[in-house]
């Protein structure tokens, strides 16, 4: 029986991503799309890559939330945006949800009614998200620095953390700004939000979840980079075990995990891009830990990461409609 999907917010880049992904996902039926801005108009004008995938229109009616065919609904919202759709509109309690939004990660905005939600990390969280109804996917940032921090928290080596990591021009959305023009963006570099980022308290409560009752400081500074899609992340760290223990000690943790892999070669963007994995490369000199992890902001940081979730709800192989290889050249 395939899983009837419903997308509201599908006119953005992670709605056009989630798109893409689940027209050809073996086990979904996507029955609808969303878009007030676009009702009427084919899903193809909007994600121009969509032409001859699918014939599907955007629709404004929200209809389909209560009649109880639909097993599972991504919000494609701006943040804020999620838990308001969620108290303005009834939804049937069997369809499971999907926030792809920040409104539902933290431990003390984890609900909504009668809705709790789980955070949707599934290297850290896979049990969790088997058995939940409702899911808070994770920010693209958070995901790609906590996959490279959680080895070490689960080993109790987490005190002080100076990261910085990069973003392309989708991580900022589709709406215009001053920061996203080609103009702006080409050939230029900029450092924002310089240790108050929006993801660092879903960041904290994941470490402590690993090592508890700690003190972590993560002091995180995220640029903005000259290219369209993909995060790259340097964590540093002191630490005093030697590089063979802490490869040993990051393979051991992500032996099980579908996507995120320890590689030994420089880490770099094109590896990851247009993939759901994420790449984690260890280096040292003396004391000193530098942890690199790649990603695909739109992907694993976004929608890839959110079909990975629904795979898991429904009993799928993690990988299921995310076979996807990267644009090597």
């Amino acid at each position: 029986m395939a899983i009837r999907v419903g997308i509201i917010g599908g006119a953005g880049y992670t709605g056009g991503e989630l798109i893409r992904l689940l027209v050809n996902h073996p086990n979904v039926e996507l029955s609808f799309v969303h878009s007030r801005s676009n009702a009427g108009e084919p899903v193809y004008k909007v994600h121009q890559d969509l032409v001859g995938e699918t014939e599907l229109k955007f629709t404004d009616s929200l209809t389909p939330l209560g009649d109880g065919g639909l097993n599972v609904l991504f919000l494609c919202l701006g943040h804020s945006e999620s838990k308001k759709f969620l108290a303005e509109n009834t939804i049937d309690q069997r369809i499971k949800i999907i926030d792809l939004a920040n409104d539902f990660r933290l431990a003390n905005s984890s609900t909504s009614g009668s809705r709790k939600f789980v955070y949707g990390l599934p290297e850290l969280n896979k049990e969790q998200i088997k058995t939940a109804n409702n899911i808070a996917n994770p920010g693209c940032f958070a995901t790609t620095l906590q996959l490279g921090l959680l080895p070490l928290a689960k080993a109790g080596l987490l005190k002080e953390v100076y990261t910085t990591g990069i973003t392309g021009s989708t991580g900022a959305g589709q709406s215009l700004a001053a920061t996203s023009h080609f103009s702006w963006r080409a050939n230029n570099i900029q450092a924002y939000k310089t240790l108050t980022h929006q993801h660092l308290g879903e960041i904290g409560e994941s470490l402590v979840q690993l090592q508890p009752n700690s003190d972590i400081a993560v002091n995180f500074v995220p640029w903005r980079g000259d290219f369209t899609r993909g995060i790259f992340i340097s964590s540093q760290v002191k630490c005093d075990k030697s590089l063979d223990e802490l490869n040993k000690l990051y393979e051991d943790f992500y032996t099980d995990a579908a996507f995120t892999h320890v590689i030994k070669e420089a880490v770099f963007l094109k590896q990851v891009v247009n993939t759901n994995k994420c790449l984690i490369q260890l280096e040292k000199v003396g004391d000193m830990l530098v942890v690199h992890s790649a990603a695909d902001n739109l992907l694993k940081g976004a929608s890839g990461q959110a079909v990975q979730n629904m795979n898991l709800l429904f009993g799928l192989d993690e990988k299921t409609g995310l076979n996807l290889k990267a644009n090597y050249f």
